[in-house]
Formats: C-alpha cells, structure tokens, sequence
C-alpha cells in the first residue's frame, strides 16, 4: 500500500461524478484511492453506483424509472443513463461501470488500489472477478459490518479490508465506544483497517468534534497495538487543519471529498 493513503470518497470526491471511470483515473492520477460504491444489476453484473435509487444522479430521468433502483434494470439499460451532468454541463456523458472494466484498468498496475464499499453484491461473484484479475492484492473490501469482512476473508484470505462507523451510523458516543471495545476484545478479526467518520463543528474556541479527540486518540492507541490502519472520515469537510487536528489524535490514513486536502496535509505530515 502506499505510505500516503487517501481514500477519495465515492470514487473522486469533488473531482468528478460519484462512481465514474473518470472518476477512478482523476484519483490515480492524483495519487489517491478511489472508492466504489457496488451493486448488481438485474442481469447480475455487478456496478458502480451508490444510491438505492436512480432519481439523485441521473438527469432527466423517465418518469417510470425515478423509483427505481440499479437492481431493476439490466446493464444494458444503466449504461446509457447520464450521471454526469448533475455535476455539470461538461461532465454530460459520464456514466456508471462495471467493476470487470475498473478491474481491467488495475490488472497490471499495483499502483491502482481500490476500495470497494458493499451495497448489493454477492461475495463469491466478486471474489471470482478479483481472482480472474488477478487484482487480489489492489483491492480493499468496504463495509459498515464486520460479519461481511470476515466472510470476505474467508473466501479470500489474503484480502484487505475496511470496517467503516461513526456516530452518524452508530448512534452516541457511548455506543459507538462500546462497539469498538467489543471488537479490540474480539482481536480487530477479519478488519485490517477501521474508518470513523467524524463530524468536525466550528466553534469559538476552535473545532468541535464528534466522536470526540478522546475517543479517536484511545481508539488509535487500539488499533496501533493490533496492527490494524486507522482511517477518519471528516465528513464534507475541506479545512486542512481538521486532518492536522486528526493526525494528532493518532489518525494515519483518510477518506474525504477533498482529497487533494487530505494529501497535502499528510505530505506535510511525514
């Protein structure tokens, strides 16, 4: 993996559409790591595309197609439809992709890594494509569950993988702290990194944050004693001096949509 990990949230951040081939490349071509969020067609392919539902980034929709999902139409049919022009004009004819042509993209190229965040996919299917491409050791299976992770290892043992929570997802801190001394006593099996998404609040005296620094410092010291990265995700947030803030409290990887932020504070870092 490289020294310098930053995963580009949803394939690009701000860079491009959300789960685009050319989203991929303008986060290998910045030196980061996309993520892609993946689901199954009707026909069984598996995809790239993040929403349950169509309705947010495809423009000019059909009207029987805004209630549905990528799991009720083909292939066929989700590649035609535009999801670039929500960001813009000049992104008009982007589309979502299959993970069979990202895959392509990395054959060959260890220095393309990939996340790939769970939605609606059968393991096996996608282990088989990850074996077929021999991309075994590029990719980082993403999910908010870590019966998910485990299972992930046992059909491919040497895989990476990321747990991902936050008190978004989790509710207040206590639980979120009560989960994750839960999982130190179960030894971080089957998880080779933890992501927290943190929430970072402006205030008067400085940022505020949730979970609090106390919490992440502590789960840091965990994680660091297991061997495990630990990754935040401070949510739409772009001020480098959160990630600064982060890195104190013991954080040694990052998520983000901005993540050109995210790399120029850990560039400044090491």
């Amino acid at each position: 993996m490289k020294q310098l990990l930053v995963q580009s949230h949803r394939g690009g951040g701000t860079l491009a559409p959300e789960n685009t081939l050319e989203s991929f490349m303008a986060t290998w071509e910045l030196g980061a790591v996309p993520e892609a969020d993946l689901r199954t067609t009707s026909d069984g392919v598996i995809v790239t595309f993040h929403d349950q539902t169509l309705a947010r980034v495809v423009k000019g929709l059909r009207p029987d197609l805004r209630e549905k999902g990528v799991q009720d139409i083909t292939f066929e049919e989700l590649a035609l439809l535009n999801v670039g022009s929500w960001r813009g004009e000049k992104f008009r004819g982007q589309h979502a992709c299959s993970v069979a042509e990202i895959f392509t993209l990395m054959r060959g190229r260890p220095d393309r890594v990939l996340y790939m965040d769970i939605k609606d996919v059968q393991l096996p299917e996608l282990a088989d494509l990850v074996q077929v491409f021999d991309v075994v050791e590029q990719v980082i299976l993403a999910a908010p569950d870590e019966h998910l992770l485990r299972d992930w290892k046992s059909l491919v043992p040497q895989g990476q993988t990321l747990l991902w929570m936050g008190i978004l997802w989790n509710g207040d801190e206590e639980t979120l702290s009560h989960r994750l001394e839960r999982l130190r006593e179960e030894g971080f099996a089957g998880i080779t990194q933890l992501q927290i998404h943190v929430e970072a609040i402006p205030s008067d005296h400085g940022w505020q944050f949730k979970p609090s620094l106390e919490l992440l410092s502590q789960t840091a010291r965990a994680l660091k004693s297991s061997g495990v990265l630990f990754q935040s995700l401070p949510w739409e947030c772009a001020d480098a001096e959160v990630y600064r803030t982060l890195l104190g409290a013991g954080v040694q990887s990052f998520a983000s949509d901005y993540p050109e932020v995210a790399l120029g504070v850990l560039r400044e870092w090491v």
